[in-house]
């Protein structure tokens, strides 16, 4: 591609040598996942543009970023809080990402490079399963229930639906609060599904460190696609497709990248239908899990039950040496992440 367009770029928009290069790239990037996903794109708007080394400098000692425009280079002054400056105190970031907002103001975005720990195999491992009723479980009994989140994505499903009703057959003026309302409205469930997911992993990786304990975690990939394609109400569909599972997730990953916790992905089958006392198959009902094996009658949470079964997949991950009562293969995926196969035996 750039050397398809690279001359044409800097002569018909006058732009450096790196900052045409940065676009082609972008591009380049941009067309690649548009294609991934089965999209055409014809054009792409200009929001952000990429910055290296040699077109973005920062001056830690006046809290300012010096940036290649178009005709020459300008410094801009941080108007940044205690927090970004401890992020940015002591560093040398060689790379940035201008972005333009809606209203037409800017911000960049400064990529900073942080020592990451080596995972340990710790003490043992923290079980966590993940689920709609309770957004997290762990096998020490602690759960974060998703009754809120829940109550917040109906809350704007309603609102969502009202809007788009009035905004098609209102009045003029109706219809124009009715898209003010909803630009408002625009992100403000993400926003939130995206702060509850930062302050559950925090609180995951942070007792793991303290107590020197990898975590394990199902593998859900392809989650969405398998319960679509069963019979389902409207309802639990929409639920099901906005439950932000994999965001949890990625932000479980880096967090204990940082942390230096070892983070393990165990296959999801069976873990929520198996008695962790006996490992005899059960049967669950909403919350309650009931043991069907006659000598263990065990009964009780579902989430801690299936909890306790993660747990016990991550630890044979973590500390290979078999089972009597399972049989694990390892392998690991495109992140390094670690993923167990566990067939039972018998």
């Amino acid at each position: 591609m750039q050397s398809l367009v690279y001359a044409d770029v800097r002569a018909k928009f006058g732009l450096s040598a790196n900052l045409a290069i940065q676009a082609i790239r972008r591009v380049c990037a941009n067309r690649k996942t548009a294609a991934q996903k089965g999209k055409k794109i014809t054009e792409f708007a200009p929001t952000s543009a990429s910055y290296d080394a040699r077109i973005f400098s920062f001056d830690e000692k006046n809290w300012r970023v010096s940036l290649k425009l178009l005709e020459h280079r300008r410094k801009f002054d941080l108007l940044i809080g205690n927090y970004q400056r401890h992020l940015l105190k002591g560093t040398k970031p060689t790379s940035a990402t201008l972005v333009k907002r809606r209203d037409g103001t800017y911000y960049i975005n400064i990529q900073v490079e942080k020592p990451i720990h080596a995972a340990t195999p710790g003490n043992g491992v923290l079980g966590v399963d993940l689920g709609r009723t309770d957004i997290a479980s762990t096998s020490d009994g602690q759960s974060w229930s998703g009754k809120q989140t829940t109550n917040i994505r109906n809350h704007h499903w309603r609102m969502r639906a009202i809007l788009s009703q009035k905004a098609s057959k209102g009045t003029r003026s109706s219809r124009r609060r009715c898209r003010q309302l909803q630009k408002r409205l625009r992100g403000r469930e993400k926003r939130f599904q995206s702060w509850v997911n930062h302050n559950i992993s925090k609180e995951l990786v942070d007792n793991a460190a303290t107590s020197s304990r990898a975590i394990a975690i199902e593998d859900l990939t392809g989650i969405r696609d398998r319960t679509n394609k069963q019979p389902r109400s409207k309802k639990d569909k929409r639920l099901g497709n906005s439950w932000a599972f994999y965001q949890l997730r990625q932000f479980l990953e880096y967090k204990s990248l940082l942390k230096g916790v070892k983070l393990i992905l165990v296959p999801p089958a069976y873990t929520s239908k198996t008695c962790h006392k006996c490992k005899h198959l059960g049967d669950r009902k909403g919350k309650k899990f009931y043991c069907l094996n006659p000598d263990c009658c065990w009964s009780g949470d579902a989430d801690y039950n299936g909890s306790q079964n993660i747990a016990a997949l991550g630890m044979i991950v973590n500390h290979p040496g078999g089972s009597s009562r399972l049989h694990c293969n390892l392998s690991t995926d495109g992140s390094g992440l670690l993923k167990a196969h566990t067939y039972p035996i018998g």
